[in-house]
């Protein structure tokens, strides 16, 4: 079975004991990461067989991997746990309750959380922990399916500095850029500026696709000429051709979009701010899930323009 996370070199740092709770499409390979940078990883995985699978697969990695039970048994003894799971309801499933991870873990032990969640979830987890003696980073990722398989994600952190510092030299075993931007809550609020960016990007490029298939150019000679030019982008690179071509299969869900636009458009009207265009792709994105697209990727948006 080919491994699930592509070949990198890794900064040699002491090993550390640590777990890691959900193996997802992003989470299997990160932590796949961990344990080829030497690290003793613990993992755990609501369904129970996807964790066995991740120890079989990375059985040759520096210290063997183990899976646990329950997120509590999990981080016995991790001086760092990580976590990529679904949704807000998800990661307190995980951290919370006799059997989550903030009852098993040490005092002073630092929990990272990768999954895309609630600014509010976050602030209230971070509470949670500092009164148990805890540490807590919301670190949400960018980068896709691919960018954690190749371990080239970029981290965009809230929390306290202590907690941040102890964390950014094991988190670099799969990502390129990790950065604090403030205080706890700060990392999920970056992902939802990232989430606005990357919808109206998609939908610009969608339309322009349409627009240059229907005047009968030669989209992928286009797509080349204006890459080197203003319009230049991640998503014209790496999925303009694609989009061209009809392939939709590229990790990031059109449903998982479809989340974190419902977490962007709750924080705006929290916040006050007005996203007239990432309402209007939000129910674009709609309209492909009633086209059977829901596990299409964000760039299938043109296909409600053919």
């Amino acid at each position: 079975m080919p491994s699930s996370i592509h070949p990198r070199s890794y900064d040699s740092i002491a090993p550390r004991k640590l777990a890691f709770l959900g193996l997802g499409v992003m989470g299997y390979p990160m932590a796949g990461h961990l344990a080829r940078a030497g690290h003793a990883v613990t993992v755990y995985n609501r369904t129970a067989a996807k964790a066995q699978a991740w120890c079989e697969e990375f059985a040759d990695a520096p210290s063997k991997p183990r899976h646990a039970a329950t997120p509590g048994e999990a981080v016995a003894g991790a001086s760092l746990v990580f976590c990529c799971v679904g949704n807000d309801d998800d990661l307190r499933s995980v951290t919370l309750g006799e059997q989550g991870a903030f009852a098993g873990m040490a005092p002073g032990a630092v929990f990272v959380d990768h999954t895309t969640a609630s600014a509010e979830v976050a602030r209230e987890l971070h509470a949670q922990a500092r009164a148990q003696g805890l540490q807590f980073v919301d670190a949400p990722v960018s980068g896709g399916q691919a960018g954690a398989q190749n371990g080239q994600l970029t981290v965009m952190c809230g929390g306290d500095p202590a907690a941040f510092d102890a964390a950014l030299p094991v988190v670099m075993a799969y990502a390129r850029a990790c950065t604090l931007l403030g205080p706890a809550g700060s990392g999920q609020l970056a992902k939802m500026v990232n989430q606005i960016c990357i919808a109206g990007i998609l939908q610009g490029l969608a339309e322009a696709i349409a627009f240059g298939q229907n005047a009968e150019l030669d989209m992928q000679q286009v797509l080349d000429v204006i890459s080197k030019g203003a319009a230049q982008s991640w998503q014209l690179e790496n999925r303009g051709k694609t989009m061209v071509e009809g392939k939709f299969d590229f990790g990031f869900a059109v449903d998982w979009m479809r989340k974190d636009l419902g977490l962007v458009l709750q924080e705006a009207r929290r916040n006050g701010s007005r996203l007239p265009l990432t309402a209007l792709v939000d129910q674009f994105y709609g309209d492909v899930q009633k086209m059977g697209g829901n596990r299409w990727d964000t760039s299938s948006l043109i296909q409600r323009l053919r």
